[in-house]
């Protein structure tokens, strides 16, 4: 305890002088400039407690005092005890590097006892924030000799604190199913071990209320604020239950949508084609927000960066419209002097500073800064992001801070299962989505199974050529002979990529392939015995391709894990015969849009459809075509249609077509009574498609080639497990050709 005394007399007319007694490691002189005398050398009482508080403040002495006597003003101290060593023990979930910067006690300094009792509270305050209140923090000092002490932190962890219940209060659009899949809290199961999320983190909790609230406002609900969050121990259940209170408000469409700009020499009506909103459509902040940041980007193209863009919102709740108008204003001049960066203990700055769209010296534009800050958020590499603002050294300056909390990104998955496509399987998979900090991607995927094995190598590393993401990948995938064909098949080699945004929705992959296939036949089956097609495969031997490609895909989609709304479509291209053995241009497309009918059902259309041919005066490979399977039609086994060779004595196989299209509506649900983290999804489906056009051989083979319509009507059931995905589909088909091979119940479990 720091005490202090002041004495005063009357002061003496003459000057007065400073005796510093009891200072051993700390200097005379420097003790003394901590007092200021007047213009006579005098100390007044002023003066003398601005100089103890700032000796005070230095945490060099456990002990002050100053009195008056016989003209000398005495200051006394009793110097702290320096600080040799400060350690952690006990701790096993918070490592010694958290503890350390989360404490104010360092090695060098001087040991204040009241700064140890609130390293007490900060190291409590960490193990908060992993949901861990059962913990006991003990300092102990150690003295070492000659004024030097360690201090030991001894920790006693205790059981984690588990989310138990998670409710919604206020809620009537959606149910609290729905809500708890947009939150990251999710209530402690017996699988928690597993999926994490289940502790309480009040910093977590914070971010939940903020996803509820964009979550409303995405889809309608204009005025949703989640009001209030109740969190209460219940100590029987050792546990957290929490209640988030919801202000829904009324559902909105947009109205009329309006640009209105207020810049001099700024034509509005050149800048009407960047409106993502539309009116008649649901109220949807998110695209208000992307709207602005769109508009924000082209002005500063045009020469006009301090331009602000504001969607100023008229609503009429009665009538459930929201007519919106961008407001397009001068701003003010106000420059980025300074981005700090700090708490990425892992990710490197320039990982970070990659992600924003300005840099010291450009203009300070807040929606840029807050589409930087969503931008890291997505990045899935940090477990919390917040960008603020101090003002800087002058008034049209200021410093952006940027604090981060780096979360674990490394990944290491053990798994085995069984399909029916592909027999027993394990598989091995190991990566990381940010090697060293670096933000690059590597990832090695190993499988051995009964009729299917391989390995996989591939690094990716963003914005290595500016904003767009090169790649590599390396392979080698081995199919051996199964129940539903007479061939198996290898291939091993490697691809380049190139990935680039196009925009906020859009991604554009660019690809070189370039590896060896061949076609193999059963062990003791002569070629006399297969179908002419899959003979004239295993004749031709082994054969190179080289081909390039690309890939277009747009989604919208809320959720990529589990998607309730929003359309995600996909085009790709691929040309062989740059180089290789063989030529064929193959087209595939794949569309599928979601929709939610309420909080536990979500209906699913899709459409599939594929086209492929050769040129130069070649046809395209068979192992290159499309083979009807339960991919595209449920109810068939893999290869169970299309053109197939039924020519009496051969072993029948099917040959694969030049085109397929396929189609699927479905309707997916939770399990009733099952609490979400379980991960079942039930569903019902309706599939139908067909693959028609054979373009091989035509001498003494008898190929079924017509273009019959497959379809088949089933149920699913999907369980998203600790070691991957486990589904279980049962489908009925209901028309087929006399000659395919159906398979209705078709299972597969573990990691692919």
């Amino acid at each position: 305890m720091l005490m202090a005394s002041l004495t005063s007399p009357m002061l003496a007319a003459q000057a007065e002088t400073l005796t510093v007694e009891g200072n051993r490691r700390v200097d005379v002189a420097t003790v003394q400039s901590y007092f200021h005398a007047d213009a006579n050398g005098r100390y007044d009482n002023a003066a003398l407690d601005a100089g103890l508080k700032a000796l005070v403040a230095t945490g060099l002495f456990e002990d002050v005092k100053i009195s008056r006597a016989d003209g000398r003003i005495v200051i006394r101290l009793a110097e702290a005890k320096v600080l040799d060593r400060v350690a952690f023990e006990g701790n096993k979930k918070v490592k010694d590097a958290d503890l350390t910067s989360a404490v104010l006690s360092k090695p060098g300094a001087g040991l204040q006892r009241a700064t140890v009792q609130g390293d007490v509270a900060r190291i409590l305050q960490a193990y908060h924030r992993v949901g861990r209140d059962d913990v006991r923090v003990v300092p102990e000092i150690i003295d070492r000799g000659n004024d030097r002490v360690d201090l030991i932190f001894t920790i006693t962890e205790g059981k984690k604190t588990p989310v138990r219940a998670i409710s919604f209060v206020g809620n009537n659009a959606y149910g609290a199913r729905q809500l708890r899949a947009v939150m990251k809290t999710s209530v402690s199961t017996v699988l928690s071990f597993v999926t994490g999320g289940d502790a309480y983190d009040a910093d977590r909790v914070n971010e939940d209320r903020e996803l509820l609230r964009q979550y409303y406002r995405n889809h309608g609900y204009a005025d949703a604020e989640v009001t209030n969050v109740s969190v209460d121990f219940d100590r029987a259940s050792n546990g957290f239950n929490l209640s988030f209170t919801i202000d829904e408000g009324a559902l909105y469409k947009f109205g009329t949508i309006d640009i209105s700009c207020n810049v001099q020499g700024l034509a509005c009506e050149h800048l009407r084609p960047l409106l993502l909103t539309q009116q008649g459509a649901v109220f949807d902040q998110g695209k208000l927000d992307k709207t602005a940041e769109a508009l924000t980007a082209e002005l500063g193209k045009l020469g006009l960066p301090f331009t602000q863009v504001e969607p100023r919102i008229n609503r009429n709740p009665r009538g459930g419209i929201a007519d919106v108008s961008f407001q397009i204003e001068p701003g003010q001049r106000i420059y980025v002097e300074r981005i700090e960066i700090h708490g990425n203990k892992t990710t490197r700055d320039d990982v970070i500073r990659r992600e924003l769209d300005f840099g010291e010296g450009d203009a300070y534009n807040r929606t840029l800064v807050d589409r930087a800050e969503r931008r890291l958020r997505n990045l899935n590499y940090f477990k919390t992001v917040k960008i603020t603002t101090s003002p800087g050294s002058a008034r049209d300056r200021v410093v952006l801070d940027v604090e981060t909390v780096d979360q674990p990104t490394g990944d290491f998955n053990v798994s085995g299962g069984y399909s029916s496509t592909d027999g027993l399987l394990a598989e091995v998979k190991i990566g990381d989505r940010n090697v060293l900090g670096t933000g690059n991607t590597a990832q090695a995927t190993f499988t051995y199974g009964q009729f299917a094995r391989g390995a996989n190598l591939s690094f990716t590393s963003p914005y290595a050529l500016g904003r767009t993401t090169p790649g590599v990948e390396l392979f080698a995938r081995q199919n051996m002979v199964s129940n539903f064909q007479s061939f198996g098949s290898s291939s091993y080699g490697g691809a380049l990529t190139l990935g680039m945004p196009v925009s906020e929705q859009t991604a554009m992959l660019w690809r070189y392939s370039l590896y060896d296939q061949k076609v193999v036949l059963a062990p003791g089956l002569s070629p006399a015995q297969v179908s002419v097609p899959v003979r004239q495969a295993v004749t031709a031997g082994r054969q190179t391709v080289s081909q390039i490609g690309n890939t277009v895909t747009y989604s919208t989609l809320d959720n990529n894990k589990l998607p309730t709304s929003g359309i995600r479509s996909q085009l790709s291209q691929d040309l062989a015969g740059l180089g290789g053995d063989v030529r064929f241009l193959r087209t595939t497309a794949d569309v599928r849009y979601y929709r939610s009918i309420n909080s536990d059902l979500t209906a699913m259309v899709r459409g599939q459809g594929g086209y492929i041919t050769g040129w130069g005066g070649q046809q395209a490979p068979l192992l290159n075509s499309f083979f009807g399977g339960p991919t595209m039609v449920r109810g068939f086994a893999p290869g169970g249609f299309g053109p197939r060779d039924l020519t009496p004595g051969s072993t029948m196989d099917n040959v694969g077509g030049s085109f397929y299209w396929a189609t699927t509506a479905e309707l997916q649900s939770n399990i009733p009574g099952l609490p979400q983290e379980y991960g079942l999804r039930a569903s019902a489906f309706v599939d139908a498609g067909t693959v028609f056009g054979y373009r091989g051989p035509t001498q003494n083979v008898q190929v079924a080639n017509k273009n019959v319509l497959r379809s088949s009507v089933g149920v699913g059931m999907t369980w998203a497990s600790p070691f991957g995905p486990l589904t279980v589909d049962y489908a009925v088909p209901i028309s087929k050709a006399a000659y395919d091979v159906v398979q209705p119940l078709r299972f597969s479990a573990g990691g692919f």
